[in-house]
C-alpha cells in the first residue's frame, strides 16, 4: 500500500496531503504514539533500576529508596535529553537505515515502536533486564525488510551492532581491572572490610501426626489448630551466620584524609548510582523521541516540539520505574552476583563511564550490557558469580533482537 508522506512543518501537529487517506493515517499516527508511550513504560520498568541495583543489593537502602533515586535522576537525564540528545536522536529517528520512502509511513515506525515495547515489557514481566536499543534496533530491521526498500546493513553494523557487542565486554574488563586497583587503594590505606556475626534460633518444620484439629502451642507459645496432617516448629538450637544474609552489613573500617571510608565509600556509591541513571535517562529518552521524529510528529530543530516529545517520553519513562520494576530489581539486586558497597560502587563508575560517553558521541550502547556487564565482572572477579542466572540473562539478550525484528515483521504485514 503507498501513502502520501506526511506534510510536517517544524510544529508538533501534522497535516497529511491526501484527504480520503486523512482518518488511517490519523488513526496509525495515534497508535504510534501510544505505542512509543507503552515503549517508554516498558523501558522505564526494566531499565530505571539498573543504576541502583547495586544499592538495594548491598543492603546499603531499601528497595523504595533507591528506586525513588532511580526515577529522579532518571527523570533528570531524560529532561537533559532536549539540550544534548540531538546525536541519538537523529541516530535512531532511522534516517541512513532506511529509505525516506519508508521512513515516511507512519505505519513502518508504529511496528517499529510496538515490537520494541512489547518485547521489552515481555522480558520485565519474566524479571530479565534486556537492551530496548536491541529490542529497537531489532524492530527498525524486521520492519525494514518487510517494507518495500533496503536496509542499510554495513550502517546498521557500523552504528548500532559493533557498539552493543563490544559494550559488555569492555565493561566486564574494565570492572575486573578497575576493582583490583581500587582493592590495592584499599589496602595502601589500611582500610578493612569488616562482617556482622547474625546469631538466633533456629528452627524447622516438622511433619506431625496428630488427631483431626487438635490444640497445639504455636512456635512462639500461641494456641494454634493442627489437622492430622499438619506441621510444627520445632526450635533445634543456636545458628551463626556470617556473609551475605539480609540482617547482615558489611562495612569498612578506616579513614581517608581523616573521613570514614565506610562513609565515604557509601556516597560515592549514591552518587554513582545516581550518575548511571542520569545517562540511562539521557541515552534512552533520545532514542525513543528519534521514534517520533522519524515520523516527522517531532522536529528535531524545534525547541517546541521536541519539548512535549521528550516530555511525554520522560514521564511515561518515570511511571515504569516506580509502577514496574520490582521483578528486574530483584534480578539485578540479588540474583546475579554478591556484592559489598565497593564493588558496586566499582561497578556503577564503569557504567556511569560508559554510558555517559557512549551518549556524548552519539554511539548507541545499551545501558543494559553496560551496567549488567560489570555486575558479571563484578562476579567473576570476587567469585560470587551465579553463573546460571548469567546464561539465562545473555540467553536473553541473543533473542531480543531477532524477537522484535520478527513482531516488527508481522505488525508491519498487518498494518500497512
Amino acid at each position: 500500500m503507498s501513502h502520501a508522506g506526511p506534510l510536517c512543518g517544524a510544529a508538533a501537529s501534522c497535516h497529511f496531503s491526501h484527504s480520503g487517506n486523512s482518518a488511517a493515517m490519523t488513526l496509525t499516527t495515534l497508535f504510534l504514539l501510544l505505542a512509543v508511550a507503552w515503549l517508554a513504560y516498558a523501558n522505564g520498568a526494566n531499565d530505571n533500576f539498573k543504576g541502583v541495583a547495586t544499592l538495594f543489593g548491598t543492603g546499603t537502602t531499601s528497595y523504595r529508596v533507591a528506586i525513588w533515586w532511580a526515577m529522579v535522576t532518571t527523570l533528570a537525564g531524560a529532561l537533559v535529553a532536549f539540550f544534548l540528545g540531538a546525536a541519538l536522536i537523529k541516530a535512531f529517528s532511522g534516517k541512513g537505515l532506511v529509505s525516506a520512502s519508508v521512513l515516511s509511513q507512519p505505519e513502518f515506525l508504529l511496528s517499529v515502536g510496538a515490537a520494541a515495547a512489547i518485547t521489552v515489557f515481555l522480558a520485565t514481566r519474566t524479571g530479565f533486564p534486556v537492551s530496548t536499543t536491541h529490542a529497537i534496533v531489532g524492530g527498525l530491521v524486521g520492519a525494514g525488510l518487510m517494507a518495500p526498500g533496503d536496509v542499510a546493513l554495513g550502517l546498521l553494523g557500523q552504528r548500532f551492532l559493533a557498539p552493543l557487542l563490544f559494550a559488555p565486554i569492555l565493561a566486564v574488563a574494565s570492572t575486573m581491572l578497575l576493582y583490583k586497583l581500587l582493592s590495592m587503594v584499599r589496602r595502601h590505606f589500611s582500610i578493612t572490610r569488616e562482617t556482622c556475626l547474625c546469631i538466633g534460633e533456629k528452627e524447622e518444620v516438622v511433619a506431625v501426626d496428630a488427631p483431626a484439629l487438635m490444640v497445639a502451642e504455636g512456635p512462639r507459645g500461641d494456641v494454634v489448630l493442627k489437622n492430622a496432617q499438619g506441621v510444627t516448629h520445632v526450635r533445634t538450637g543456636i545458628e551463626f551466620r556470617v556473609g551475605n544474609e539480609v540482617s547482615c552489613y558489611q562495612r569498612y573500617s578506616g579513614h581517608v584524609i581523616g573521613l570514614s571510608a565506610d562513609r565515604l565509600i557509601n556516597a560515592a556509591h549514591f552518587i554513582t548510582a545516581g550518575t548511571v541513571g542520569f545517562a540511562r535517562g539521557l541515552q534512552d529518552t533520545a532514542k525513543i523521541v528519534g521514534l517520533l521524529v522519524g515520523a516527522s510528529l517531532v522536529g528535531a530543530a524545534d525547541p517546541q516540539s521536541l519539548a512535549w516529545g521528550v516530555g511525554v517520553v520522560a514521564i511515561f519513562m518515570a511511571l515504569g520505574g516506580l509502577i514496574s520494576a520490582r521483578r528486574v530489581a530483584e534480578t539485578l539486586g540479588h540474583k546475579i552476583t554478591d556484592m559489598n558497597q565497593g564493588q558496586g560502587f566499582t561497578a556503577n563508575f564503569v557504567t556511569s563511564i560508559l554510558v555517559a560517553g557512549s551518549a556524548f558521541w552519539g554511539w548507541g550502547v545499551s545501558t543494559t550490557h553496560c551496567s549488567v556487564g560489570a555486575l558479571f565482572g563484578i562476579g567473576a572477579v570476587s567469585g560470587t558469580a551465579h553463573w546460571g542466572m548469567i546464561r539465562q540473562i545473555v540467553l536473553a539478550w541473543l533473542i531480543t533482537l531477532p524477537v522484535a525484528a520478527l513482531l516488527a515483521l508481522a505488525i508491519y504485514a498487518a498494518v500497512a
